[in-house]
């Protein structure tokens, strides 16, 4: 049976989702916080990270923004391959969603039209939107507002094979060095290793939605999880940048298969307001 879903209703849930994760971090980051302000050994660090749990709470108890920066919408839509989208085009309903959540949920439009022209559009359009076709009868979307100064941290490298696991570990420390305070730590770090120069990026930022405390499914990969956060916070970078021993919150690594003479690697950088939402429809 194929399922009729018309785009007004894909609108107003891509509108929901742009306000409710602006105004309401997710449970797992707030708990990350949590964790960390118990284990962090420099006061200053467990100060900030204590005025960052307070933030949260007021910008939900207030309905406002978590930071000014609400980011560039990035959508993930999980579309159905029994659903029927009728009314109007969908990626149009995606965009048409994100203009309407920025604007009534009063968000700031952080989006320039032409990236040598600089002109604002105003809207906080176009998202970027990345569509899969799946099985079943529902579309589910997720919406990431992505900050600029996390992203503008974030890197990509090929290797060459030969320089394995350590190669990986080191272009992480190096990323995460290199962006020290400018990312707003503590930050969530989303690593891609494997696929071409596209697709590493690609899971590298799908990554970051996973849930602090969720490791990878394969034994090697989740130790491998382990031992960067380890090494991250070892950085001494600490909250905002300042010093401590809570630099990242979480690390989260994906992999794909690859060309026999590569070895991509690609760090996409969360910061702190790691916002993400989802809806199934």
């Amino acid at each position: 049976m194929v399922r009729t879903i018309h785009v007004d209703e894909i609108v107003d849930n891509v509108a929901r989702l742009c306000w409710e994760a602006c105004y309401y971090l997710p449970a797992d980051i707030v708990e990350g916080f949590r964790k960390a302000e118990r284990t962090e050994q420099s006061p200053l660090g467990k100060s900030i990270i204590s005025q960052l749990i307070e933030n949260a709470e007021l910008a939900a108890e207030q309905h406002m923004p978590y930071c000014h920066d609400t980011g560039l919408a990035i959508v993930y839509a999980d579309v159905g391959q029994d659903v029927h989208i009728t009314g109007g085009p969908f990626l149009e309903a995606i965009q048409a969603g994100v203009r309407k959540g920025y604007e009534e949920g009063f968000l700031r439009k952080s989006v320039v039209g032409d990236p040598l022209l600089r002109v604002n559009t105003n809207d906080n359009t176009p998202a970027v939107v990345h569509t899969e076709i799946v099985p079943g009868d529902q579309i589910k979307l997720t919406l990431l507002p992505k900050g600029g100064g996390s992203e503008n941290m974030s890197a990509m490298k090929f290797l060459l094979p030969g320089e394995g696991e350590e190669g990986v570990k080191q272009f992480v420390l190096d990323t995460i060095i290199a962006a020290g305070g400018k990312a707003c730590p503590p930050i969530v770090v989303g690593v891609g290793i494997g696929g071409s120069f596209d697709k590493v990026t690609a899971i590298a930022k799908e990554s970051v939605l996973r849930e602090i405390g969720q490791h990878h499914h394969e034994p090697h990969i989740a130790r491998l999880e382990r031992e960067l956060l380890e090494l991250v916070n070892k950085t001494g970078i600490g909250p905002q940048g300042l010093g401590g021993t809570n630099t990242a919150l979480w690390v989260s690594v994906e992999t794909y298969a690859c060309h026999i003479t590569a070895l991509p690697v690609a760090v996409n950088i969360q910061c702190h307001a790691a916002r993400k939402q989802s809806t199934v429809i």
